[in-house]
Protein backbone atom coordinates (compact mmCIF):
# COMPACT_ATOMS: atom_id res chain seq x y z
CA UNK A 1 0.00 0.00 0.00
CA UNK A 2 1.37 3.39 -0.93
CA UNK A 3 1.69 6.09 1.69
CA UNK A 4 2.46 9.82 1.71
CA UNK A 5 5.72 10.65 0.01
CA UNK A 6 7.90 13.59 0.89
CA UNK A 7 5.89 15.97 -1.30
CA UNK A 8 2.60 14.94 0.27
CA UNK A 9 1.01 14.62 -3.16
CA UNK A 10 0.31 10.90 -3.31
CA UNK A 11 -1.84 9.10 -0.78
CA UNK A 12 -3.44 5.70 -1.12
CA UNK A 13 -5.08 6.50 2.23
CA UNK A 14 -6.53 10.00 2.44
CA UNK A 15 -6.02 11.65 5.84
CA UNK A 16 -9.06 13.19 7.53
CA UNK A 17 -9.23 16.80 6.43
CA UNK A 18 -11.83 19.45 7.22
CA UNK A 19 -9.99 22.62 6.31
CA UNK A 20 -8.44 22.69 2.84
CA UNK A 21 -5.18 24.59 2.16
CA UNK A 22 -7.20 27.39 0.55
CA UNK A 23 -9.13 27.90 3.78
CA UNK A 24 -12.43 26.33 2.78
CA UNK A 25 -14.22 24.13 5.31
CA UNK A 26 -15.78 20.80 4.37
CA UNK A 27 -18.42 18.83 6.25
CA UNK A 28 -17.73 15.40 7.69
CA UNK A 29 -20.43 13.20 9.19
CA UNK A 30 -18.27 12.01 12.10
CA UNK A 31 -15.90 14.88 12.80
CA UNK A 32 -17.73 18.12 11.97
CA UNK A 33 -19.98 17.94 15.07
CA UNK A 34 -16.91 18.34 17.28
CA UNK A 35 -16.05 21.60 15.55
CA UNK A 36 -19.59 22.94 15.84
CA UNK A 37 -19.25 22.64 19.63
CA UNK A 38 -16.36 25.12 19.70
CA UNK A 39 -17.21 28.69 20.62
CA UNK A 40 -15.70 31.72 18.95
CA UNK A 41 -13.22 32.18 21.78
CA UNK A 42 -12.13 28.55 21.43
CA UNK A 43 -11.52 29.08 17.74
CA UNK A 44 -9.53 32.23 18.37
CA UNK A 45 -7.48 30.57 21.09
CA UNK A 46 -6.36 27.90 18.65
CA UNK A 47 -4.90 30.59 16.42
CA UNK A 48 -3.35 32.51 19.33
CA UNK A 49 -1.62 29.36 20.56
CA UNK A 50 -0.14 28.52 17.17
CA UNK A 51 0.98 32.07 16.37
CA UNK A 52 2.53 32.60 19.80
CA UNK A 53 4.50 29.38 19.65
CA UNK A 54 5.78 30.15 16.16
CA UNK A 55 7.10 33.52 17.30
CA UNK A 56 8.67 32.00 20.40
CA UNK A 57 10.16 29.26 18.22
CA UNK A 58 11.79 31.83 15.94
CA UNK A 59 13.21 33.67 18.92
CA UNK A 60 14.65 30.48 20.40
CA UNK A 61 16.26 29.65 17.06
CA UNK A 62 17.87 33.09 16.97
CA UNK A 63 19.09 32.69 20.54
CA UNK A 64 20.75 29.42 19.65
CA UNK A 65 22.41 30.96 16.58
CA UNK A 66 23.78 33.67 18.86
CA UNK A 67 25.25 31.09 21.21
CA UNK A 68 22.76 31.60 24.02
CA UNK A 69 21.38 28.05 23.80
CA UNK A 70 23.26 24.81 23.35
CA UNK A 71 20.57 23.52 21.00
CA UNK A 72 17.04 24.21 19.86
CA UNK A 73 14.46 21.88 18.30
CA UNK A 74 12.14 23.87 16.01
CA UNK A 75 8.49 22.92 15.64
CA UNK A 76 8.00 25.12 12.56
CA UNK A 77 5.11 23.71 10.50
CA UNK A 78 3.79 21.35 13.17
CA UNK A 79 1.77 23.91 15.14
CA UNK A 80 -1.68 22.77 14.02
CA UNK A 81 -1.07 19.09 14.73
CA UNK A 82 -0.10 19.87 18.31
CA UNK A 83 -2.58 22.68 18.99
CA UNK A 84 -5.58 20.75 17.74
CA UNK A 85 -4.68 17.58 19.61
CA UNK A 86 -3.82 19.10 22.97
CA UNK A 87 -6.90 21.32 22.91
CA UNK A 88 -9.08 18.23 22.65
CA UNK A 89 -7.67 16.80 25.89
CA UNK A 90 -8.73 17.46 29.45
CA UNK A 91 -6.29 19.40 31.61
CA UNK A 92 -5.75 16.31 33.79
CA UNK A 93 -4.83 13.99 30.89
CA UNK A 94 -1.10 13.26 31.20
CA UNK A 95 1.15 14.05 28.23
CA UNK A 96 4.42 12.26 27.55
CA UNK A 97 6.22 14.40 24.95
CA UNK A 98 9.31 13.97 22.84
CA UNK A 99 11.44 17.14 22.63
CA UNK A 100 9.43 19.13 20.08
CA UNK A 101 6.02 19.58 21.72
CA UNK A 102 6.43 23.30 22.41
CA UNK A 103 2.84 24.11 21.44
CA UNK A 104 1.55 21.57 23.94
CA UNK A 105 3.87 22.93 26.61
CA UNK A 106 2.57 26.48 26.18
CA UNK A 107 -1.00 25.21 26.20
CA UNK A 108 -0.34 23.47 29.52
CA UNK A 109 0.88 26.72 31.09
CA UNK A 110 4.62 26.05 30.89
CA UNK A 111 6.31 29.42 30.41
CA UNK A 112 8.80 29.93 27.57
CA UNK A 113 11.60 30.64 30.04
CA UNK A 114 10.84 27.33 31.78
CA UNK A 115 10.75 25.53 28.47
CA UNK A 116 14.10 26.95 27.40
CA UNK A 117 16.08 25.92 30.48
CA UNK A 118 16.75 22.43 29.20
CA UNK A 119 18.24 23.86 26.00
CA UNK A 120 20.46 26.29 27.89
CA UNK A 121 21.53 23.46 30.19
CA UNK A 122 20.56 25.38 33.30
CA UNK A 123 18.20 22.67 34.58
CA UNK A 124 17.32 19.05 33.98
CA UNK A 125 13.85 20.39 33.23
CA UNK A 126 12.27 23.75 33.81
CA UNK A 127 8.96 22.47 35.13
CA UNK A 128 7.35 20.03 37.53
CA UNK A 129 5.37 17.45 35.50
CA UNK A 130 2.71 17.19 38.21
CA UNK A 131 1.96 20.92 38.00
CA UNK A 132 1.12 20.77 34.29
CA UNK A 133 0.13 17.13 33.65
CA UNK A 134 2.98 17.06 31.15
CA UNK A 135 6.11 15.04 31.62
CA UNK A 136 9.55 16.47 30.92
CA UNK A 137 11.00 16.28 27.41
CA UNK A 138 12.45 12.94 26.36
CA UNK A 139 15.56 12.87 24.19
CA UNK A 140 15.87 9.08 24.04
CA UNK A 141 13.79 8.12 21.00
CA UNK A 142 10.58 6.29 21.84
CA UNK A 143 11.33 5.80 25.54
CA UNK A 144 8.45 8.07 26.51
CA UNK A 145 5.94 5.60 25.06
CA UNK A 146 6.97 3.07 27.72
CA UNK A 147 6.63 5.72 30.40
CA UNK A 148 3.17 6.60 29.08
CA UNK A 149 2.06 2.99 29.21
CA UNK A 150 3.42 2.61 32.72
CA UNK A 151 1.53 5.71 33.81
CA UNK A 152 -1.67 4.44 32.21
CA UNK A 153 -1.25 1.05 33.86
CA UNK A 154 -0.80 2.78 37.20
CA UNK A 155 -4.01 4.72 36.75
CA UNK A 156 -5.85 1.57 35.74
CA UNK A 157 -4.58 -0.31 38.78
CA UNK A 158 -5.24 2.57 41.18
CA UNK A 159 -8.80 2.97 39.96
CA UNK A 160 -9.39 -0.79 40.26
CA UNK A 161 -8.15 -0.58 43.84
CA UNK A 162 -10.58 2.18 44.71
CA UNK A 163 -8.98 5.32 43.31
CA UNK A 164 -6.12 7.56 44.39
CA UNK A 165 -5.80 10.68 46.44
CA UNK A 166 -4.48 12.54 43.38
CA UNK A 167 -7.79 12.74 41.60
CA UNK A 168 -7.12 10.31 38.78
CA UNK A 169 -10.34 9.04 37.30
CA UNK A 170 -11.38 5.97 35.38
CA UNK A 171 -12.00 8.09 32.28
CA UNK A 172 -8.53 9.65 32.19
CA UNK A 173 -6.30 9.10 29.18
CA UNK A 174 -2.57 9.36 28.54
CA UNK A 175 -1.15 10.96 25.40
CA UNK A 176 2.03 9.33 24.08
CA UNK A 177 3.79 11.59 21.56
CA UNK A 178 6.35 10.35 19.05
CA UNK A 179 7.65 11.06 15.58
CA UNK A 180 7.80 8.95 12.45
CA UNK A 181 11.44 8.12 13.12
CA UNK A 182 10.78 7.02 16.70
CA UNK A 183 8.07 4.68 15.44
CA UNK A 184 10.88 2.36 14.32
CA UNK A 185 12.18 2.00 17.86
CA UNK A 186 11.68 -1.26 19.74
CA UNK A 187 10.38 0.61 22.78
CA UNK A 188 7.36 1.74 20.77
CA UNK A 189 6.55 -1.83 19.76
CA UNK A 190 6.76 -3.01 23.36
CA UNK A 191 4.56 -0.19 24.61
CA UNK A 192 1.87 -0.94 22.02
CA UNK A 193 1.86 -4.62 22.93
CA UNK A 194 1.28 -3.76 26.58
CA UNK A 195 -1.25 -1.01 25.86
CA UNK A 196 -3.33 -3.36 23.74
CA UNK A 197 -2.98 -6.45 25.93
CA UNK A 198 -4.08 -4.59 29.07
CA UNK A 199 -6.56 -2.30 27.29
CA UNK A 200 -4.83 0.78 28.64
CA UNK A 201 -6.16 4.29 28.00
CA UNK A 202 -3.31 5.46 25.78
CA UNK A 203 -3.74 7.72 22.77
CA UNK A 204 -0.68 7.44 20.55
CA UNK A 205 0.09 10.62 18.64
CA UNK A 206 2.59 10.20 15.82
CA UNK A 207 3.64 13.42 14.14
CA UNK A 208 4.75 12.21 10.75
CA UNK A 209 6.80 15.21 9.64
CA UNK A 210 8.33 13.21 6.78
CA UNK A 211 11.94 13.22 7.93
CA UNK A 212 13.69 11.36 10.76
CA UNK A 213 16.61 13.79 10.60
CA UNK A 214 17.87 12.87 7.09
CA UNK A 215 15.93 9.63 6.57
CA UNK A 216 12.60 9.99 4.73
CA UNK A 217 9.43 8.45 6.16
CA UNK A 218 9.13 6.29 3.04
CA UNK A 219 12.29 4.49 4.17
CA UNK A 220 11.10 4.24 7.76
CA UNK A 221 7.85 2.55 6.76
CA UNK A 222 6.54 0.94 3.55
CA UNK A 223 2.95 1.56 4.61
CA UNK A 224 0.99 4.19 6.57
CA UNK A 225 2.06 4.33 10.20
CA UNK A 226 -1.60 4.41 11.20
CA UNK A 227 -1.98 0.91 9.78
CA UNK A 228 0.46 -0.47 12.30
CA UNK A 229 -2.16 -0.13 15.03
CA UNK A 230 -4.20 -2.95 13.48
CA UNK A 231 -1.28 -5.29 14.04
CA UNK A 232 -1.62 -4.70 17.76
CA UNK A 233 -5.38 -4.98 17.72
CA UNK A 234 -6.53 -1.38 17.92
CA UNK A 235 -7.58 1.41 15.57
CA UNK A 236 -5.33 3.91 13.83
CA UNK A 237 -6.48 7.03 11.97
CA UNK A 238 -4.62 9.35 9.60
CA UNK A 239 -5.34 13.06 9.88
CA UNK A 240 -4.09 16.11 8.03
CA UNK A 241 -1.80 17.54 10.70
CA UNK A 242 -1.69 20.94 9.01
CA UNK A 243 -5.45 21.22 9.58
CA UNK A 244 -5.98 22.35 13.17
CA UNK A 245 -9.73 21.71 13.08
CA UNK A 246 -9.37 18.14 11.83
CA UNK A 247 -6.61 17.54 14.36
CA UNK A 248 -8.92 18.70 17.14
CA UNK A 249 -11.90 16.66 15.94
CA UNK A 250 -9.99 13.41 15.44
CA UNK A 251 -8.32 13.70 18.86
CA UNK A 252 -11.66 14.46 20.52
CA UNK A 253 -13.36 11.55 18.76
CA UNK A 254 -10.68 8.95 19.44
CA UNK A 255 -10.02 10.35 22.90
CA UNK A 256 -13.60 9.68 23.88
CA UNK A 257 -13.18 6.06 22.88
CA UNK A 258 -9.86 5.73 24.71
CA UNK A 259 -11.52 6.90 27.92
CA UNK A 260 -13.71 3.82 27.71
CA UNK A 261 -10.58 1.62 27.69
CA UNK A 262 -8.07 0.48 25.11
CA UNK A 263 -5.55 2.43 23.03
CA UNK A 264 -5.96 4.30 19.73
CA UNK A 265 -3.43 5.79 17.35
CA UNK A 266 -3.36 9.04 15.41
CA UNK A 267 -0.92 9.48 12.55
CA UNK A 268 -0.77 13.21 11.97
CA UNK A 269 0.53 14.00 8.48
CA UNK A 270 2.48 17.22 8.75
CA UNK A 271 5.84 18.60 7.68
CA UNK A 272 8.96 19.82 9.43
CA UNK A 273 9.59 23.05 7.55
CA UNK A 274 12.73 23.82 9.52
CA UNK A 275 15.70 21.77 10.59
CA UNK A 276 15.48 18.68 12.77
CA UNK A 277 17.51 20.63 15.29
CA UNK A 278 19.74 23.67 15.00
CA UNK A 279 22.65 21.22 14.65
CA UNK A 280 21.19 20.00 11.35
CA UNK A 281 21.31 21.34 7.79
CA UNK A 282 18.22 20.01 5.94
CA UNK A 283 19.38 21.47 2.61
CA UNK A 284 21.81 18.53 2.47
CA UNK A 285 19.07 15.95 2.07
CA UNK A 286 15.86 17.56 0.78
CA UNK A 287 15.01 19.84 -2.09
CA UNK A 288 13.85 23.44 -1.95
CA UNK A 289 10.91 22.44 -4.19
CA UNK A 290 9.69 20.04 -1.55
CA UNK A 291 9.90 22.66 1.18
CA UNK A 292 8.11 25.25 -0.95
CA UNK A 293 5.27 22.79 -1.69
CA UNK A 294 4.65 22.44 2.02
CA UNK A 295 4.91 26.15 2.73
CA UNK A 296 1.84 26.48 0.51
CA UNK A 297 0.06 24.29 3.09
CA UNK A 298 1.16 26.40 6.05
CA UNK A 299 -1.15 25.47 8.94
CA UNK A 300 -1.35 28.95 10.45
CA UNK A 301 -2.04 30.79 7.20
CA UNK A 302 -4.67 28.22 6.27
CA UNK A 303 -6.51 28.70 9.55
CA UNK A 304 -6.18 32.47 9.46
CA UNK A 305 -7.85 32.59 6.05
CA UNK A 306 -10.80 30.59 7.35
CA UNK A 307 -11.15 32.65 10.55
CA UNK A 308 -11.35 35.80 8.48
CA UNK A 309 -13.71 34.40 5.86
CA UNK A 310 -16.03 32.96 8.52
CA UNK A 311 -16.10 36.24 10.43
CA UNK A 312 -14.50 34.84 13.59
CA UNK A 313 -11.59 37.28 13.59
CA UNK A 314 -10.47 40.50 11.92
CA UNK A 315 -7.24 42.40 11.40
CA UNK A 316 -7.50 44.03 14.80
CA UNK A 317 -7.50 40.61 16.45
CA UNK A 318 -4.54 39.40 14.41
CA UNK A 319 -2.58 42.56 15.24
CA UNK A 320 -3.23 42.00 18.94
CA UNK A 321 -1.99 38.43 18.70
CA UNK A 322 1.13 39.54 16.85
CA UNK A 323 1.91 42.07 19.57
CA UNK A 324 1.31 39.52 22.33
CA UNK A 325 3.62 37.06 20.58
CA UNK A 326 6.29 39.73 20.16
CA UNK A 327 6.06 40.50 23.89
CA UNK A 328 6.46 36.79 24.70
CA UNK A 329 9.58 36.66 22.53
CA UNK A 330 11.04 39.77 24.15
CA UNK A 331 10.38 38.35 27.62
CA UNK A 332 12.07 35.12 26.60
CA UNK A 333 15.19 36.93 25.42
CA UNK A 334 15.44 38.84 28.69
CA UNK A 335 14.82 35.71 30.74
CA UNK A 336 17.54 33.74 28.96
CA UNK A 337 20.14 36.33 29.91
CA UNK A 338 19.18 35.95 33.57
CA UNK A 339 19.27 32.15 33.79
CA UNK A 340 21.98 30.88 36.12
CA UNK A 341 24.04 27.75 35.34
CA UNK A 342 23.06 24.54 37.05
CA UNK A 343 25.52 23.82 39.87
CA UNK A 344 27.54 20.71 39.13
CA UNK A 345 26.74 19.18 42.50
CA UNK A 346 23.02 19.57 41.93
CA UNK A 347 23.21 18.20 38.39
CA UNK A 348 24.92 14.96 39.26
CA UNK A 349 23.58 14.32 42.75
CA UNK A 350 20.11 13.80 41.30
CA UNK A 351 21.16 10.61 39.46
CA UNK A 352 20.86 8.29 42.49
CA UNK A 353 19.00 8.68 45.77
CA UNK A 354 22.07 7.46 47.69
CA UNK A 355 25.76 8.39 47.21
CA UNK A 356 27.28 6.42 44.34
CA UNK A 357 30.97 5.79 43.74
CA UNK A 358 30.73 6.08 39.96
CA UNK A 359 28.95 9.41 40.21
CA UNK A 360 31.69 10.72 42.49
CA UNK A 361 34.32 9.54 40.01
CA UNK A 362 32.50 11.21 37.11
CA UNK A 363 32.05 14.39 39.10
CA UNK A 364 35.75 14.62 39.90
CA UNK A 365 36.66 14.09 36.26
CA UNK A 366 34.21 16.75 35.10
CA UNK A 367 35.46 19.27 37.63
CA UNK A 368 39.00 18.73 36.44
CA UNK A 369 37.91 18.95 32.81
CA UNK A 370 36.01 22.21 33.29
CA UNK A 371 38.85 23.71 35.31
CA UNK A 372 40.94 23.36 32.18
CA UNK A 373 38.76 26.00 30.47
CA UNK A 374 39.09 28.58 33.20
CA UNK A 375 41.00 31.65 32.18
CA UNK A 376 43.70 33.02 34.39
CA UNK A 377 42.00 34.37 37.46
CA UNK A 378 38.52 33.33 36.30
CA UNK A 379 36.59 30.77 38.34
CA UNK A 380 35.48 27.53 36.65
CA UNK A 381 31.87 26.44 36.60
CA UNK A 382 30.80 25.13 39.97
CA UNK A 383 32.98 27.73 41.68
CA UNK A 384 30.75 30.67 40.87
CA UNK A 385 31.65 30.87 37.19
CA UNK A 386 28.94 31.32 34.56
CA UNK A 387 29.75 30.01 31.10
Amino acid sequence: MAHPDATGEEHAVQPIQLLAPDGTLAEHEVYSPYISQLGEQDLRDLYRLMATERRMDAEATSLQRQGQLALWVPALGQEAAQAGTVSALRSTDMIFPTYREHVMALHRGIRPDELIQLFRATAHSGWNPHDHAMNTYMVVLGAQTLHAVGWAMGIQRDVAAGGTDQGHGADELVLACLGDGASSQGDVHESMVFASSYELPVLYFIQNNHWAISVPASTQSRGPLADRAAGYGFEGVQVDGNDVLASYAVAAHLGGQVRQGGPKLIESITYRMGAHTTADDPSKYRSSEEVESWKAKDPIERYRRWLQAAGHADETYFSEVDQEAADVAADLRRAVQELEPLPLEEAMDAVYAEPHRQVETDKSWLKEYEAGFAEDGAPARGEGGAR
